[in-house]
């Protein structure tokens, strides 16, 4: 069973580097859009096709999928799917309604560059300058363009009336100082899926396994474990 990785939106898989070092069955997604591709899909239902298109071409068979923001979102969905080979879900600061305030995409119109650093910021709970370097650089790979529609196709997802019909055990981790997902978002999970739990990382935004990487790797490992004898 593999543990693959599926990043969020005007991101890559490079938000993933201590996971993939930590994990020696991992695997990471690159979602459309992005790494040369002009164009890349507008909705969550688009992204989910497409993530199955790769797992099938890899022939990833059994995977747990760990899904960081709209990636969440995404895995959410293929979860919903029930096709079977989904033996478990971890979102990262994530939810089943991802609704983005009007004035960050009014920023991120206006002035991308501007608009990116300002978003990056609010990323980390401590944002120190590499940290906000790094997520606006990734940002800024990705292009205007995709970012958009990747946040378009957060504000329109609400999987929140489905989440009863979700068959596979679910774990949401949420950093406690995640200001785009805050902690309430893991703890609707945990209430309405069944066995599904919800943890708080400390000292954590919205890129909690970038900011703990190291609580992040421990608490995924013991869900894949656990997930495994089930």
């Amino acid at each position: 069973m593999r543990t693959v990785f599926i990043h969020g939106a005007g991101c890559t898989d490079d938000v993933f580097a201590a996971q993939l070092d930590a994990f020696d069955d991992a695997d990471a997604i690159v979602l459309p859009g992005r790494r040369g591709e002009a164009t890349g899909p507008s909705t969550i239902a688009e992204f989910a096709d497409a993530v199955e298109r790769q797992l099938g071409a890899r022939s990833a068979g059994d995977v747990v999928l760990c899904g960081h923001s709209m990636g969440g979102a995404i895995a959410l969905e293929l979860g919903l799917r029930d096709r079977g080979s989904v033996r478990g879900i971890v979102l990262i600061d994530s939810g089943a309604k991802l609704r983005v305030a009007p004035a960050l995409f009014e920023s991120l119109e206006r002035d991308f560059s501007a608009g990116a650093r300002a978003l990056a910021r609010m990323f980390f709970a401590d944002p120190l300058p590499d940290r906000v370097e790094f997520a606006t650089g990734v940002m800024l790979e990705v292009g205007q363009a995709q970012t958009l529609r990747d946040f378009h196709a957060c504000n329109a997802f609400d999987a929140s009336e489905r989440l009863g019909e979700l068959r596979v055990p679910l774990l949401a981790l949420t950093g406690k100082d995640d200001r785009l997902t805050p902690p309430k978002f893991a703890q609707f999970l945990a209430d309405r899926i069944p066995g599904a739990s919800a943890r708080i990382l400390e000292g954590a935004g919205h890129f909690a396994m970038v900011e703990r990487p190291d609580e992040t790797n421990a608490l995924i490992a013991a869900f894949v474990a656990e997930t495994k004898h089930r």
